[in-house]
C-alpha cells in the first residue's frame, strides 16, 4: 500500500488500524559505471514496495536525495546540507503526526545518511518532548534501519558476490536495482576489476582516488537474479521487524 497511490480516505482507514508507516530514504549519487544514480533510493525503494505489497503496510513516498556531497565530482549527483535533511526530516514527520501516525520506520539506502538520520531523530525528539511538558512518555517513535543490515542480509551478499562486493557501488546493490528495473540492465568492463579501497574526504579527493565511481567493488558481477534473491530475503526481515516496531 502507497501513501501516493491511495486516497485520503483510505489513509484515514489505514490510521484505524495502524498508526505505523515505513518511509524509504536514500541519496542521488554515481554509482559507477554500471550503476544507477538512484541506487541508493530505488533499493529500499524497491524493497518496501515489495514490503507493502506483501504485508499491508504503508509504504511513505521515497526520500531521495540525501548526504552525498564527496560523490560531487561525478555528473548528475544531487545533494542536502545536513541541516536541509534535519529540516525536511521533521517536517515530513511533524506531517504524519498531525494525522496521527507514532511509529515511523526510516528504510535507508545510504551510509553517509546515517549520522545526519539521527541528528534528525533527535530534533524530533526535541520537538516531541517540549511540545509534551510535563510528560515523559511521548507517543511518537522513530526507527533507522539500513536494508543492507537486515539480519542475515549481508551472510547472503557474500555468498553472492564472495569476491569483489566491495563498499560503494557494490554488485548486490546494483543487482536489486536491475531486478527493479531490468531495462537499466548495463555491461561495462570494470578497468581494474575490483576498485581500489581508501578513505572518502571532499568530492575532488574522491574522484582522484577513484576516478570511476567503485570503491573496493567489482559490479559487473551484478544479475538480475541475485537481485531477486536479495530483495525477497530483505522484504521478509523488514516484514517481521517493522510489525514488531508498529506493536512496541
Amino acid at each position: 500500500m502507497q501513501l501516493h497511490l491511495s486516497t485520503w480516505p483510505e489513509v484515514e482507514a489505514y490510521l484505524a488500524r495502524s498508526k505505523a508507516i515505513l518511509i524509504p530514504i536514500g541519496s542521488t549519487e554515481q554509482h559507477g559505471p554500471n550503476g544507477l544514480l538512484g541506487t541508493d533510493a530505488l533499493c529500499p525503494e524497491i524493497i518496501s514496495r515489495r514490503v507493502g505489497d506483501e504485508a499491508g503496510i504503508l509504504i511513505g513516498p521515497t526520500f531521495n536525495v540525501g548526504q552525498a556531497q564527496h560523490h560531487m565530482g561525478f555528473a548528475g549527483t544531487i545533494t542536502l546540507r545536513p541541516s536541509t535533511m534535519i529540516a525536511a526530516m521533521l517536517d515530513w514527520t511533524q506531517s504524519l503526526t498531525r494525522h496521527g501516525f507514532e511509529r515511523i520506520y526510516w528504510l535507508n539506502g545510504h551510509g553517509g545518511n546515517i549520522a545526519t538520520i539521527t541528528a534528525a531523530f533527535s530534533e524530533i525528539y526535541h520537538g516531541v518532548t517540549f511540545a509534551r511538558a510535563g510528560d515523559n512518555r511521548p507517543p511518537l517513535r522513530c526507527s533507522l534501519r539500513n536494508w543492507w543490515e537486515v539480519p542475515g542480509l549481508m551472510d547472503l551478499c557474500r555468498q553472492l558476490f564472495p569476491v569483489g562486493e566491495g563498499s560503494h557501488a557494490t554488485p548486490s546493490e546494483v543487482s536489486v536495482t536491475w531486478f527493479g528495473y531490468p531495462e537499466a540492465v548495463k555491461s561495462v568492463t570494470m578497468t581494474p576489476r575490483i576498485a581500489p579501497n581508501g578513505p572518502i574526504l571532499d568530492a575532488d579527493d574522491y574522484r582522484r582516488r577513484f576516478p570511476d565511481g567503485r570503491i573496493g567493488s567489482d559490479p559487473s558481477q551484478a544479475s538480475i537474479e541475485a537481485g531477486e534473491k536479495i530483495v525477497a530475503a530483505a522484504v521478509k526481515g523488514v516484514i517481521a521487524e517493522f510489525k514488531q516496531f508498529a506493536a512496541s
